[in-house]
């Protein structure tokens, strides 16, 4: 064999080795991983004897891959929070054979801790924190080590110079890692543990709760009490202390293993400085804990653990957190909470209910989009139907009964659940046991919630089904039937001006006309405003209302059918209307004419009048606050207009201001060497687009600022129609020496905390003019605290 053919096979036999050996790694590291990550699940052998064996394997592979059994543990560290104590133990059994590698871990730990606090990952920070916590009992970390970072975390209770809610956000995490080692503290460093304990009791005490009035579920505190989140925890760790820090819900696995870890070397937490509070940061919102059922309400059986319980908290947390890592997954996140540890010993379906409705009506907003829960709760029903559906009905009850004081964001979410949840189970519902409520007033809460759900019902079916499955007595609550009221119709009686020209212009559409030929129709139209034959007004009032009448009554056969119309003759519309405010607000106007019965429809037209920009989102909200509107004023789909309408210029901003972003990234040059791979293909799509010049990010940015002087005076003119209707309402009253505290302005100072909340982000950019032109010292306190709570959720 020659000298070149023999080198050809020894190269070939070389690479075929390295390949074999790295796919061998690959495989070991991924059977690490696997090890790792399901560690504590159902076993035939005792978690005990599964962490003795997981220790000893990933010790003998420590020497090889190192560096990967740590990114693996720091991971499920932050990952899996409910696995917590497994984790720990299994570190600790580590470091007691491997004093190095427990170091090692232990710097990597802290320096996940800087990254998460300089980046404003506040879960990961608290999960972190928790960690070192519970590493102190598997005599990883020294006692005083730890002490020394909770106090670091406190000291920010002190600093005057940084918003409440950064030291709310500190505060919390040490307070809500103390069950896992305040034993721990107390055996060893009990006076510490006191110190640290009074420096958190002097600022609980102290500080501000101007925002909880506006973040409440309910007004009232009957039956029982809405507690703020720092509140509520720090006394159930009050509880926790004089219980001697005995806790019956964390599992501790290190426990069997004590003889062991007791004779590990110990190590000292690197020393940490926080971040300084910066106003670009962003920290926990607050919040207030939801509490629904108390022990009272559950059958016999497990004990609901009391208000102030750490178990309480424990358990809603873990609840919490299998919600938030499968909330896409429904049925395997049903299966997940159903299949709870201790579930036995607990009466979990009512915890469950009682978690899932509080991610639903959290305040300023929920976590996900409401058909989450929605879904979540059905997906429950079906895989416990000998008792999810009794403990939810008995939720809904409970609910209806508290509704009068009920937060009227959370009064609409609680409507579209329900009107959704009911459509999924026939509409049945024991109906009968509301029927009080069709003798009160039709703005009650409870006559309106149940107006509002058969409106939703009637989305999700048809009004004949739902006038059938109600009892006689709510005749009052069904629906009007959804039918359009053309006032130019050949059967009207009334002479009308435009009557006949409706007609003609009727059969040119119906003939296929084109916007030139219809256009031709409506200019025989005399203009009512003209008032003499020198003067041209910008727009034709009668040309308007023939013009919409006559589209929305052919499109009314359906969405799609108005939805081709209004595309159809847009240049019409745009000739027509054009940017005139008054003009705008006559189709508006047209509109709610006829689909008066029908506020699906109505919502629909709205968004398609925005998307086409036929009218503009300042003329919307004019309209909702118009005399014409008042009659309809209370009722949902208004606000559902409104909403529509301000998310609809939120997202333009938004994307303006993203392209004006990538404009600036592509002019500077954003293709540097050291960019990761996953960059790689975003990076090719921007190199791909021609570089913009100056001028052309001048144009964006002009745009921008245009749009954002839109959305600012949208808000203007809906906090100050706000201020106006509330304020003449205040002063008629007294005038008139009647009480305020109407139905109807239980509602208006509902609508509008729910503008602030709702749209906390965007009102927030505009807070200080909003502060300086409208909601000044000097307007009622009544509608000045509804700012003052909004401001108070960032101060």
């Amino acid at each position: 064999m020659s000298r070149r053919k023999f080198d050809e096979m020894s190269d070939y036999d070389s690479s075929r080795d390295r390949k074999r050996r790295r796919t061998e790694a690959v495989e070991i590291e991924d059977r690490l991983e696997s090890l790792i990550i399901r560690v504590g699940e159902k076993s035939t052998s005792s978690l005990e004897s599964n962490l003795e064996g997981l220790a000893s394997v990933l010790e003998a592979d420590i020497n090889n891959y190192k560096g990967k059994i740590l990114k693996i543990l720091i991971d499920c560290a932050v990952k899996m929070p409910e696995k917590t104590t497994i984790y720990t133990t299994l570190v600790g059994l580590l470091n007691a054979k491997n004093y190095n590698f427990g170091g090692e871990f232990v710097d990597m730990m802290a320096k996940k801790l800087k990254e998460a606090l300089k980046a404003c990952m506040w879960r990961t920070a608290r999960y972190v924190l928790r960690f070192f916590s519970d590493l102190v009992n598997c005599h990883v970390i020294s006692t005083n080590s730890l002490l020394q970072l909770l106090l670091t975390f406190l000291e920010t209770a002190r600093d005057d110079n940084s918003p409440q809610v950064r030291s709310d956000t500190y505060v919390y995490a040490v307070l809500s890692c103390l069950p896992w080692v305040g034993r721990e503290l107390y055996e060893k460093k009990e006076q510490d543990l006191d110190r640290l304990l009074k420096h958190i009791e002097i600022y609980v005490r102290k500080r501000s709760r101007k925002h909880v009035p506006g973040l409440r579920v309910w007004r009232s505190d009957r039956p029982h009490p809405q507690e703020e989140y720092l509140d509520c925890l720090w006394a159930q760790i009050c509880k926790l202390r004089s219980d001697m820090w005995q806790e019956k819900h964390i599992a501790r696995p290190y426990v069997a293993f004590d003889s062991i870890l007791c004779e590990a070397l110990q190590h000292n937490i690197p020393q940490i400085t926080l971040p300084t509070h910066h106003q670009d940061n962003t920290y926990l919102f607050p919040w207030v804990v939801f509490r629904l059922f108390d022990y009272t309400d559950c059958p016999e059986g497990p004990v609901l653990p009391g208000a102030h319980s750490i178990e309480r908290y424990l358990i809603e947390e873990h609840l919490h957190n299998i919600i938030k890592e499968y909330h896409h997954e429904r049925k395997q996140c049903a299966a997940l909470l159903l299949d709870f540890p201790l579930k036995h010993k607990i009466p979990l379906e009512y915890m469950i209910v009682e978690v899932v409705l509080a991610e639903l009506f959290h305040l300023p907003g929920p976590r996900y989009i409401e058909i989450c829960y929605g879904s979540l709760l059905i997906e429950l029903c079906k895989l416990q139907p000998a008792t999810m559906p009794q403990v939810l009905a008995q939720a809904v009850e409970l609910l209806f009964d508290r509704i009068d004081t009920m937060n009227v964001c959370c009064f609409d979410r609680f409507v579209n659940w329900f009107g959704y949840h009911l459509s999924n189970f026939q509409f049945k519902w024991s109906w009968d046991d509301w029927l009080e409520a069709a003798q009160l007033d039709p703005s009650h809460p409870r006559a309106k919630f149940i107006i509002e759900v058969l409106l939703k019902a009637m989305r999700l079916s048809y009004r004949q089904r739902i006038a059938e499955v109600v009892p006689e007595q709510f005749d009052c609550f069904v629906p009007q039937k959804p039918e359009p009221v053309y006032k130019f119709s050949a059967d009207s009686t009334a002479d009308l001006p435009g009557m006949d020209t409706a007609h003609r212009l009727e059969s040119a559409i119906r003939a296929k006309g084109t916007v030139t030929e219809v256009l031709a129709v409506l200019t025989e139209l005399p203009n009512p405003l003209r008032e003499s034959e020198d003067t041209d007004p910008p727009y034709n009032p009668l040309q308007i209302q023939v013009f919409v009448q006559s589209i929305l009554h052919l499109g009314s056969k359906s969405f799609s059918h108005a939805f081709a119309g209004i595309s159809k003759f847009l240049k019409a519309f745009e000739s027509l209307v054009g940017n005139h405010e008054e003009a705008q607000m006559l189709v508006l106007k047209e509109m709610h004419e006829v689909w008066s019965t029908h506020q699906q429809m109505m919502v629909m037209l709205c968004d398609k009048f925005l998307r086409t920009q036929i009218v503009s989102c300042a003329t919307v909200a004019n309209w909702v606050f118009s005399k014409e509107m008042v009659p309809e004023f209370t009722k949902s789909y208004i606000w559902e207009i409104l909403h529509g309408t301000i998310r609809k210029m939120n997202k333009h901003v938004a994307r303006l201001q993203r392209e004006v972003n990538e404009a600036r990234e592509r002019r500077v040059g954003n293709d540097s060497d050291d960019s990761s791979d996953s960059d790689n293909e975003d990076q090719q799509q921007q190199q791909q687009r021609p570089r913009p010049s100056e001028e052309e990010i001048e144009r964006m940015e002009e745009k921008l600022e245009g749009a954002q002087a839109d959305q600012k005076n949208l808000f203007l003119i809906i906090f100050q129609r706000f201020i106006m209707i509330l304020s003449e309402h205040l002063v008629r009253c007294d005038t008139d020496g009647r009480d305020f505290n109407t139905h109807w302005y239980r509602w208006t100072i509902g609508r509008l905390h729910q503008i602030f909340m709702m749209h906390n982000t965007q009102v927030e950019r505009y807070s200080q003019t909003l502060s300086t032109l409208l909601f000044t010292q000097d307007l009622d306190p009544h509608i000045l605290d509804a700012f003052n709570q909004f401001v108070a959720l960032r101060s």
